[in-house]
């Protein structure tokens, strides 16, 4: 946006020099103040003509100077202010040029701050005065004459004012309002990713507990080559149960995705594990073949908060994951205490990982099931930690609080 040489922003037409390319509205403009500016003048020359104190030589000037300074008033955008003092100073020995300052003592109320119009008016002000005495009407007393020229500048000069101050309005509304739309956008914006990024964190708890129960019996079935027909029709039953249940419950959450008034509510549009199903988890990854070990200390898991037993879930589901990932044939350790006076605490340790000749390759991970699980213990006003155990291995630890 240029700047004009008030220092003011200057329309969406104005060049880069300030000067404005007119518009049909502008020319519009422009004739209907030339009009009535050339109408104030030919009632002041009219009244002139009575007055047997003027000659005609005078009022012929007068009337050449009042056409002149009507034309002036084509530049009145341009240069508002030096054209009204220069009219306000004609205009006091010129009647017939008052209307072309009343026009100028209008643009300038318009299109400059209300300091340079307090001045610019104080002076048509003055100028009223002087010309009452100075070239008194014939048919007006001089007080009247003065109310009269003090009452037009005030006129023009807040019916100037009145359209500035409109003017600045709608700009401040209109600016307002694509404010608004901005920050309406970028709020879309950050709701759509924080769904995208709840999504993501449900498919990863959801699908990577799921695939590593896949991928651990995969590779059972496949390094047990003397494994009998019944071991291996029981595996493969297992894993295409779990295949089963990880379309499943990848169905669900794709479902999710494809209704936005669920996935808005803040809540996944399916049941929830709490802290009530984590035995049923650890009793899956036991039967999947690892060693875990559960010290439940809570005394009632049913009564937990759903969010921070769900939460406390899923910390149990990532570690028991990783475990698999990472040190596979380890004994994992899970230990869940709390009560509402101190929160819930979780842990889930496991030994360094033991390698095991000819045995099935660890299941890959990408690293970000920390990353999310951290968010989602923060969302739920607790943390995490992560690292590896003073006595080797690796140590997953997480605080919930105890809170509906």
């Amino acid at each position: 946006m240029t700047r004009n040489h008030s220092g003011e922003a200057a329309a969406p037409g104005t060049g880069l020099a300030g000067r404005t390319r007119r518009t049909v509205r502008d020319w519009a403009v422009d004739v209907l103040c030339l009009a009535a500016a050339a109408l104030v003048g030919l009632l002041a020359a009219a009244g002139l003509r009575t007055d047997p104190h003027t000659s005609g030589a005078v009022l012929l000037a007068d009337q050449i100077v009042g056409a002149t300074a009507c034309a002036a008033l084509w530049v009145r955008r341009r240069w508002p202010v030096g054209l009204a003092v220069t009219l306000i100073a004609v205009s006091t020995v010129t009647p017939p040029s008052a209307g072309a300052m009343l026009v100028a003592l209008f643009t300038v109320a318009v299109h400059r701050p209300f300091a340079v119009t307090a001045w610019v008016g104080g002076a048509a002000l003055v100028s009223a005065v002087v010309s009452a005495a100075v070239r008194p009407d014939p048919d007006l007393a001089f007080g009247v004459s003065v109310i009269t020229g003090v009452l037009m500048a005030l006129t023009a000069l807040g019916w100037g004012v009145f359209v500035r101050s409109r003017r600045q309005l709608l700009l401040s509304l209109r600016e307002r309002a694509q404010r608004a739309e901005a920050e309406a956008g970028l709020r879309a914006e950050r709701a759509q990713r924080l769904a995208r990024e709840r999504i993501a964190r449900e498919m990863h708890d959801v699908l990577a507990h799921r695939l590593s129960l896949l991928c651990v019996h995969a590779g059972a079935l496949e390094f047990r080559a003397d494994a009998s027909p019944a071991e291996v029709a029981r595996t493969a039953g297992v894993i295409r149960s779990s295949a089963h249940q990880a379309l499943q419950e990848l169905r669900e959450v794709i479902g999710v995705l494809r209704a936005p008034t669920v996935a808005d509510a803040g809540e996944p549009g399916r049941p929830q594990p709490t802290l009530a199903a984590l035995d049923a988890l650890v009793e899956e990854s036991r039967q999947a073949g690892a060693a875990v070990v559960l010290d439940q200390r809570v005394a009632d898991p049913a009564a937990v908060p759903d969010v921070a037993g769900r939460t406390v879930y899923r910390i149990v589901q990532e570690g028991l994951t990783n475990a698999r990932k990472h040190a596979p044939g380890s004994q994992v350790t899970v230990v869940v205490e709390g009560s509402p006076e101190r929160g819930l605490t979780v842990e889930v340790r496991n030994p360094a990982s033991v390698a095991v000749a000819d045995g099935p390759a660890a299941v890959p991970g990408a690293g970000q099931g920390l990353i999310g699980l951290a968010e989602r213990a923060a969302l739920a006003g607790g943390r995490l930690e992560h690292g590896p155990d003073p006595g080797g291995g690796f140590r997953l630890r997480g605080w919930i609080p105890w809170r509906p």
